[in-house]
């Protein structure tokens, strides 16, 4: 009896580990039935199986597609099966996916990150008018505001007024603008309202907790 019995290191490796031992199992038996008619009736069979294993699966869209997939690639591609869509070779599934191109983007002031950026050029592209004169001084103040969260000092009007007109190619020019930014204190005190909000609600919380009885 102890001869027979059955180590994780001496078995079969588990190409989808999810569906377990005894699915491999059955499609492995699948393989060695010598008609087709039977290896496609064990096939759907299986396919049903893995179905309830795997109940998530049913509000993904075409999930049978995705189940038969599975079961190919667990039988090593060697399973002669006809299925209802496209059977998957070996050799697309062992094909390396092309690199993703990520936005190589290195910003001079990485403090305003690369959103301010995509909003200034945005800016560039409207009209002249009330509107976008409101929308280059809400970049600005924002600006201010990334300023202060990297620099906890404080920043004058002049130096924000000049990197926008840098990070906009020279199109933005509110140097010689008569109306002032929002004041440096006010955007950190902004910022310090809501984490004093946060820090009360954190305390409440945990306050409740302590009060409430236990059984």
């Amino acid at each position: 009896m102890i001869d027979n019995l059955e180590y994780n290191t001496e078995r079969e490796h588990l190409i989808i580990p999810e569906y377990g031992r005894h699915m491999q199992k059955m499609i492995n038996h699948a393989k060695t039935l010598e008609t087709k008619e039977e290896r496609n009736k064990v096939a759907k069979a299986i396919i049903a199986v893995m179905g309830n294993m795997q109940p998530h699966l049913r509000d993904v869209p075409d999930f049978q597609h995705k189940l038969w997939d599975q079961l190919f690639i667990m039988s090593n591609f060697e399973l002669d099966v006809d299925s209802p869509f496209e059977i998957p070779t070996k050799e697309i599934y062992e094909e390396r996916p092309d690199p993703l191109e990520y936005p190589q983007n290195h910003p001079k002031y990485r403090f305003y990150g690369n959103n301010i950026k995509t909003m200034i050029d945005v800016a560039n592209t409207w009209e002249e008018g009330e509107l976008k004169e409101a929308l280059l001084y809400t970049i600005a103040n924002h600006m201010k505001k990334c300023f202060l969260n990297w620099n906890k000092d404080t920043v004058e009007d002049a130096v924000i007024y000049d990197h926008l007109f840098e990070l906009s190619g020279g199109k933005i020019n509110l140097k010689d603008s008569e109306e002032d930014l929002s004041e440096s204190s006010s955007l950190l005190r902004t910022k310090s309202k809501y984490s004093n909000n946060n820090n009360k609600k954190h305390h409440k919380k945990n306050s409740n907790n302590r009060q409430r009885k236990r059984y």
